[in-house]
């Protein structure tokens, strides 16, 4: 089911993001080999990954084609638009839709620092030239 790339979507909780993770460096992958690659953090059930693969696409971060018999799944975004998307909903819930507020913030708690976000904000005039 296509999901408005500007509509909010729930989280990931951790086990889905390293599901993401490993359909973003490896590519597309059918349950079992999702499982395998996974396996050296959790050893889980085939069924386990297939409902988290499942909820995943129902959340709109995933995707399936079918091969053979195999249900191939391939992540929907790159990870760089998902983080977007994330972002985004940290502006609206805590700051306002603010970006300034979560600038301050981060340079406020050494998250960033102030020549960090100078560094920054050169690139991207850069970028916009």
């Amino acid at each position: 089911m296509p999901n408005n790339s500007k509509a909010p979507r729930k989280g990931l909780s951790d086990l889905e993001h390293q599901l993401m993770e490993i359909l973003w460096k490896s590519g597309p992958g059918t349950a079992e080999q999702i499982r395998e690659a996974l396996a050296p953090k959790h050893a889980l059930k085939d069924s386990t990954i297939r409902t988290v693969l499942k909820r995943l696409q129902e959340k709109g971060y995933v995707t399936h084609k079918i091969e053979g018999k195999a249900f191939v799944y391939s992540g929907v975004e790159k990870p760089r638009n998902v983080a977007v998307r994330a972002v985004r909903q940290i502006l609206d819930r805590f700051c306002d839709g603010s970006l300034e507020q979560l600038l301050v913030g981060l340079v406020e708690n050494e998250v960033v620092d102030r020549a960090e976000l100078q560094q920054l904000a050169r690139k991207v005039a850069r970028r916009k030239e």
